[in-house]
Parts: C-alpha cells; sequence; structure tokens
C-alpha cells in the first residue's frame, strides 16, 4: 500500500496496514460513541471512556469504564456489538465481504494483507477461507442466538428476547464479554442452556477458524488432522481441565459456598473457559482466593488459540516452548510432539511472543502500582486481562486514573494486534541475514 503526502511516497507493509487498519477502526468507534445519542442520557460521553469503549469493543476485551446495559442507548450498543464483530473476524475479513458483495476484484496486495490477517501460512486460498469464515461465523453466532432465545424470550419478550440472543451470541462467539445484563451473567450461574451456549460459542470462536475447518472436515479421521490442529485441541483441553479443577477445589468453599452442587460444576466450567479470553462471569472476581486470582492471570496470560477470536500469547505459542522446553531436558536435537518435528524458527518467534508480552506485562504493571492505590495481585490481574483480551477486573474500571486507562487501552490494542505483530511494523528491511558472524561460545544458567 502506498500514500504520497506532499509528493512523497510512503509505503506500507502488511503488518503496518493491520496495526493502522485498528487504530482507524477504533477512532472510528470512538467517534460516534462520544455523540450524545450513544448515550441512555443523551449526555455526550466523555472522549477518554468512548475511546475506552472502542478501544475494547474493537479488540473485544469487555473491559468498560461505562455500563453498557443502563449507560448506553440502543444506538450506542448496536455500535458496541458491530465494533465487537469487525474486531472479532478482523478488518481485513469485513472488508473481503464487501469487496465480495460488490464484486470487487480482490488484488494480490489485498491479499498479502488477508494473508498476515489469518495468520495463514501462504496467500494461496486466503479468499476462500475467509468466505468460509463468514459462513461459519453465520451459522454459529446464529445457532447460538436460537439456544438463548429459548431463555432469553420468556424473560423479556420478543423484541428484546431476540436483541439479546444476537447481542450475546456476537459477544461470545467473538470472546468479547460485553452483555446486556449489567453484571454479566451473575444471575444465571446455575442456568444450563445460557451458561453451556455461551461457553461452546467461547470455545469454538477460540480455537481458530482454520481449526475448526479442520476439525470438521476429517471429524472421523484424528490422525489426519494437521498438526497445528492437535496442539490446539490439546492444550485446549488440558488449559480447561485445569482452570476447571483449580477453581473448583480453591473456590469450594468461598465464592461457591452457596451454591449447589451441580451450580458449582457449572461454575467452575464456566469460569474456566470464559477467563482465558472471553471476559463473561457468573462468580464475582474480587472475592475469589489470590491463588485462584493468580492461576487466572496465567490463564489469561495463554489465552485463545492462533488465528481466533481471542488474546494472550496464544495456546500453540505455549505448547511450543514446553516442547522446546522438554527436548533440551531430553537432550535431543529436536521439537518433536505426534512424530512431527517443529522448526526451531517456529519456536524462536513462539519465544519472542512470550518474552515481548511478559515484559509488556511486567512494565505495565509496575506503573499501575505506582499510579493506583489497589493490591499488585489486582493491579497484575488488570493489566493481564487487558493484554489477553479477557475483559474481567477485579475492581471498578471506572476509578481508574486517566495514565491508567491509557495504559490499558494500550494493552488492549496490543494483546488484540499482537505484540510481535507491532514490533514487525516497526522493522524495516535489510540485508542483514546475508552478513554471518563467527560463532563463538558462551555460559547460560
Amino acid at each position: 500500500m502506498r500514500i504520497i503526502i506532499d509528493n512523497k511516497s510512503f509505503h506500507f507493509s502488511p503488518t503496518q496496514i493491520l496495526a493502522l487498519g485498528f487504530v482507524m477502526i477504533i477512532l472510528v468507534g470512538t467517534f460516534l460513541l462520544s455523540l450524545p445519542i450513544s448515550t441512555s442520557k443523551g449526555i455526550r460521553m466523555g472522549l477518554m471512556d468512548a475511546l475506552f469503549q472502542a478501544t475494547s469493543a474493537v479488540c473485544v476485551t469487555g473491559l468498560t469504564v461505562v455500563n453498557t446495559a443502563s449507560d448506553l442507548s440502543l444506538f450506542g450498543q448496536i455500535i458496541t456489538i458491530i465494533l465487537v464483530q469487525i474486531g472479532g473476524l478482523g478488518f481485513m475479513t469485513m472488508a473481503t465481504m464487501i469487496f465480495l458483495v460488490a464484486g470487487k476484484r480482490i488484488t494480490l496486495r489485498e491479499r498479502l494483507i488477508m494473508q498476515e490477517a489469518l495468520n495463514h501460512f501462504t496467500i494461496q486460498g486466503v479468499v476462500r477461507l475467509t468466505k468460509n469464515i463468514l459462513a461459519t461465523t453465520l451459522i454459529l453466532e446464529g445457532a447460538g442466538a436460537v439456544l438463548l432465545a429459548f431463555r432469553f424470550i420468556p424473560m423479556f419478550g420478543w423484541i428484546k428476547g431476540i436483541y439479546f440472543s444476537i447481542f450475546h451470541s456476537i459477544s461470545a462467539f467473538c470472546n468479547a464479554g460485553f452483555d446486556l445484563m449489567g453484571n454479566s451473567l451473575l444471575d444465571f450461574s446455575g442456568d444450563i442452556i445460557i451458561n453451556f451456549t455461551i461457553m461452546a460459542l467461547i470455545i469454538l470462536g477460540g480455537l481458530g477458524f482454520s481449526v475448526i475447518r479442520d476439525v470438521y472436515n476429517h471429524r472421523y479421521h484424528f490422525r489426519k488432522w494437521h498438526l497445528h490442529t492437535k496442539l490446539v485441541v490439546l492444550s485446549t483441553i488440558i488449559l480447561l481441565l485445569s482452570g476447571f479443577l483449580f477453581f473448583f477445589i480453591m473456590e469450594y468453599d468461598n465464592v461457591l459456598a452457596n451454591f449447589s452442587l451441580k451450580d458449582k460444576i457449572i461454575a467452575s466450567l464456566f469460569h474456566s473457559v470464559t477467563i482465558r479470553t472471553a471476559g463473561f462471569y457468573s462468580t464475582p472476581m474480587e472475592e475469589i482466593t489470590e491463588a485462584s486470582k493468580f492461576f487466572t492471570i496465567i490463564l489469561m496470560f495463554i489465552g485463545a488459540s492462533p488465528a481466533s477470536t481471542g488474546g494472550g500469547i496464544k495456546t500453540v505459542t505455549a505448547m511450543v516452548i514446553i516442547l522446546t522446553v522438554k527436548s533440551v531436558i531430553e537432550g535431543k536435537d529436536d521439537i518433536e510432539i505426534f512424530r512431527r518435528r517443529i522448526p526451531y524458527a517456529i519456536a524462536n518467534r513462539a519465544l519472542a511472543i512470550t518474552v515481548i508480552s511478559l515484559g509488556f506485562l511486567v512494565f505495565v504493571t509496575i506503573i499501575f502500582s505506582i499510579v493506583e492505590p489497589y493490591p499488585f495481585i489486582d493491579l497484575l490481574f488488570q493489566t493481564s486481562s487487558a493484554l489477553g483480551t479477557v475483559g474481567v477486573a477485579s475492581f471498578d474500571n471506572s476509578m481508574l486514573s486517566n495514565i491508567s486507562k491509557l495504559l490499558t487501552i494500550l494493552c488492549m490494542y496490543t494483546g488484540r494486534v499482537g505484540p510481535l505483530t507491532l514490533a514487525f511494523a516497526k522493522r524495516q528491511s535489510s540485508n542483514n541475514n546475508l552478513i554471518k558472524y563467527p560463532e563463538d561460545q558462551i555460559m547460560v544458567g
């Protein structure tokens, strides 16, 4: 992409276009949400609060400084969920849909950007993949809305019930966590239909579209699954089970004390599913133990899977790091799993993502601890929630200072776009790889 300003030509790489694209959508959303029509009282929302809401929606996080249910008008709520849908699918996917409807030809440059946005291995088949993504999204969100309607229509009537069903289905599949209840799902902690529908949408949205397609195409042949699919499914199962067991044991006599055994199991499973990237909650986050908060921080830091609607360093990234450590301990030269070898270039990329994210997490948390009076564990929780685009908090975000709001906005943006994408966006092309220096030995450990 080339832009000419004052007779000077500026070329943008696909990663730079992705980073700038999200910024542009956030700015448009900020403008719309700052209009008086967006609030329930008809009063213009503060610019900082509008920016916070728009960033949280586009970055599918769910952290808010205003109550989406009571402080926003119908117009503001619709703008929010539209931003969620765009942010969840990615602006290039939405742009491709518009191009296809208008009959516009998809150029090579646009295909390269789509490849980067979808984290696809090659440029081949990206348009077909985008069509599959749009169709899959429509089917799954529609099915989720129908299931939720069985509960919401009897509660709120036909019009409001259908609206609530569509809103929460989109929010769940996009792993956003925005709700129209005012207190997430605290009033529905034992509702089987609502909980399991929301959980199913969150899991499917967090797997990644390529994984959904691979599992569907080879649903009876596990051995034909791609290695990426196997790693995503394996890591997701491990994280879900470990999160469920830890929360169930640690909170059994705490926030779950007054729950029946059935509701304790549902609430623990819901916490394990949603806390990695979705942002819904059926138990009060401020009342859970510090051990649960810390374990939740780990789950939020890992997040969902690559090319999904969720955030975090991603499940496969964590798996590659663990497999690399395993290969070093066992004295192997290769990183192996499922009779396949993982290139060290991928391990280096996983290490870079983890280190950059961890460094950013530490830096922002330190700044938070300087400007905010909350306990350190809650500030670390806040940073992890924003960086992992999760959207849960253990305190009221509206009480944050403007500096902390800006830091949270930066965390949400970084978590959605990806720390490595932002690093690549600033990288200039070079021929440094053509120069090979002499190898030498150092001591580590």
